[in-house]
């Protein structure tokens, strides 16, 4: 148990002194009428299933969410997709100009984008051949303004997890606030960190509906915290920063896990077959090891392979720029049809 772990010392000090708009839906939570008359928020009164502003505090989604995921309300905020939360992470905690974090490339791009919208220094340590944190490179770039460590894990682009002994020596070692990004975690065989959230104080984890909830056009990500960081989190974000359709869309979905579960393991199996099939191609020369709803490969020319693809109508990401990534290329994976289509591209051009 990390004990030596202060969230009040990291709060930028106009966060500390800020005080957060209260909506109109705010001041009334604690009605619970059906008979009530909304005057208070200026809204067009004919009803059309939109015209009222959304419940700020998503409260009928946090409580699917919590049974789903065994963690209290009171330890979940949601965003208008991860990106969101990540903004907010930056906006309460890091002092534009004087604070720093760091990163692990190759890794999700938004850390360094937001990085630099909040004008924050972004100090990087590639991860080992392997796609691995190296731990006491890490340890030796924090200084007394190091504010956050991103730890993508599962990650992405590579798609392994990262190893759990070297992710707990820096939440115990590192007294700044570790957000451990699980973006791809329900296709990983590996426990979620939300079974240790208590644990660690300086622990942030993010998650997403865009993945394996296959809810990616409505834009819901979530964060999972202590109590103190919500709060704080809670303070900052926009009143209505999720819409109704959104949160009706995700508790449709929610509602339905059975259906889920059925999905993730078909794209599990589909995960399993593709890298079969993958290794018959000529030109792949290594296949990373994946614990996402992707593979990455590396191939003689990547920039030569993208640019065919894209020629028979298959869009992959090419990542050979990306730092350890040269000649890579990272295929989602599709349905049946679409990897056996993939597949039997990629052998017609073998002899290309």
């Amino acid at each position: 148990m990390k004990t030596n772990f202060n969230i009040n010392s990291l709060v930028r000090e106009n966060i500390k002194s800020l005080k957060p708009y209260s909506s109109a839906r705010d001041e009334y939570k604690d009605a619970t009428s059906d008979d009530m008359i909304f005057l208070d928020a200026n809204e067009n009164p004919f009803e059309n299933g939109v015209n009222r502003y959304p419940d700020p505090q998503q409260n009928s989604v946090k409580e699917l969410l919590s049974g789903i995921k065994n963690v209290p309300q009171k330890n979940i905020l949601l965003g208008n997709g991860s990106d969101e939360v990540l903004d907010l992470i930056f906006r309460a905690f890091c002092e534009p100009k004087e604070d720093n974090i760091i990163t692990l490339p190759p890794t999700y791009g938004m850390y360094s984008v937001l990085a630099n919208i909040n004008n924050i220094e972004n100090r990087e340590v590639l991860l080992t051949e392997d796609f691995q944190p190296k731990v006491a490179q890490i340890i030796e770039k924090i200084n007394k303004n190091t504010k956050i460590l991103f730890l993508c894990s599962p990650n992405n682009p590579s798609g392994n997890s990262f190893s759990t002994n070297k992710v707990e020596e820096l939440l115990q070692k590192f007294n700044g606030l570790v957000v451990v990004d699980e973006a791809y975690i329900d296709f990983s065989e590996q426990k979620s960190w939300l079974e240790r959230l208590e644990e660690f104080p300086n622990l942030i984890i993010t998650q997403t509906l865009s993945k394996a909830y296959g809810l990616a056009g409505i834009r819901l990500g979530v964060c999972y915290a202590s109590t103190e960081i919500i709060a704080i989190l809670n303070n900052i974000k926009p009143p209505y920063n999720v819409n109704e359709l959104t949160q009706q869309k995700a508790v449709e979905r929610l509602l339905k896990m059975a259906e889920v579960a059925n999905e993730i393991s078909e794209i599990i199996k589909e995960r399993t077959s593709l890298v079969q099939h993958l290794k018959e191609i000529n030109f792949i020369t290594k296949i990373y090891p994946t614990d996402c709803n992707f593979v990455l490969v590396k191939v003689d020319d990547a920039t030569k392979r993208y640019n065919q693809l894209i020629a028979k109508g298959i869009v992959i990401r090419n990542r050979t720029n990306q730092p350890l990534c040269e000649n890579c290329l990272r295929f989602t994976v599709g349905t049946n049809l679409e990897n056996e289509r993939l597949i039997k591209t990629l052998k017609l051009l073998k002899n290309i």
